[in-house]
């Protein structure tokens, strides 16, 4: 006879916004942020010592999960990212999470 599984949406609820997870998101995170630091231009080093690591009990678009969110608080960090018309954009967050996220 087959196993029967019966989800449980609150169980999955408290899953999703349990310790653990909010621990493994964590991990992830500072996983990206050590890819980004050494990935980071280092013009004059502010940039690249400004990576941080925020863990949010209760994000994502729902406010229904643990995340961790990686940033960058270099007042110029957006225009290293992104570019401007005279710079062109490094990308070092999104190269970071498609390297490091494991």
């Amino acid at each position: 006879m087959p196993a029967r599984f019966k989800m449980s949406k609150r169980g999955v609820g408290q899953l999703l916004r349990s310790e653990m997870v909010l621990r493994e998101m964590v991990r992830r995170a500072e996983v990206i942020k050590g890819v980004a630091e050494g990935i980071a231009p280092t013009d004059s080093g502010q940039y690249q010592s400004s990576f941080f690591v925020r863990p949010v009990p209760r994000g994502g678009r729902r406010r229904d999960r643990a995340v961790a969110i990686v940033g960058n608080r270099a007042p110029y960090g957006a225009h290293v990212e992104y570019g401007t018309e005279r710079v062109r954009a490094h990308h070092v967050l999104l190269r970071a999470a498609q390297a490091g996220g494991r």
